[in-house]
């Protein structure tokens, strides 16, 4: 049986994707000394809230996902951030490979709704793993389970998140509307005879200031 430990090295924004994607740089070490001939690795990333402070500002754009601060015991709870997969070609000891992290900025994805709540300092990420482990066995390939508590912290600077934003969105964000709202929005536009969407939503911003005072 093998005897893994995964460790993350490093997330880092990508450069050059056509779309929003962390890299991070993962080192898998096999402790028994078996050849390794290739692992059909799978992950599910898990962003763990409770593992840092919050400051005033943060806590306030946090109160939609969790509520009031004298809720937190009962709500601040990991959740699920996104799901990858990868090949890793083989080795014998240890080995270092790029697991892609495919990302959004769709405000109706928990992660993101957290992540731009955040000011500075880190994202407590917890990457657990499971896969398919390819062998040399006594009577050919042997085919095992990558186990179950293979799992590697990381404490992800909200920085790295942010620079792979402002490339992607610079100064922008993005919403998703049900037809008929994306309709009347457009009508109002018209109507009005307003440039771009910011103007849209700013008139009507606008308005409900008005009726509110």
């Amino acid at each position: 049986m093998n005897d893994f430990a995964f460790s993350v090295l490093d997330v880092v924004a990508e450069p050059y994707a056509a779309a929003p994607q962390l890299t991070a740089r993962l080192r898998i070490e096999e402790r028994t000394g078996r050849r390794i001939h290739a692992i059909a690795l799978h992950c599910q990333v898990r962003i763990e809230p409770q593992r840092r402070h919050y400051d005033e500002a943060e806590q306030s754009g946090l109160v939609a996902l969790f509520g009031g601060r004298d809720r937190w015991t009962d709500t601040l709870k990991p959740f699920q951030w996104m799901s990858c997969d990868t090949t890793v070609q083989g080795f014998s000891g240890a080995t270092e490979v790029d697991l892609a992290l495919p990302c959004t900025y769709d405000f109706d994805v928990i992660g993101s709704r957290y992540l731009h709540a955040l000011g500075e300092g880190s994202v407590p990420l917890t990457l657990m793993f499971s896969g398919t482990v390819f062998t040399r066995g006594s009577k050919g390939f042997g085919v095992e389970q990558v186990p179950w508590d293979c799992e590697a912290r990381h404490p992800m600077p909200v920085e790295v998140w942010r620079r792979m934003v402002a490339a992607h969105y610079p100064n922008t964000g993005w919403i998703r509307l049900d037809h008929e709202v994306l309709a009347r929005f457009a009508d109002f536009r018209a109507r009005r005879g307003l440039i771009s969407w910011d103007e849209t939503v700013q008139a009507l911003l606008a308005e409900h200031d008005e009726v509110v005072l």
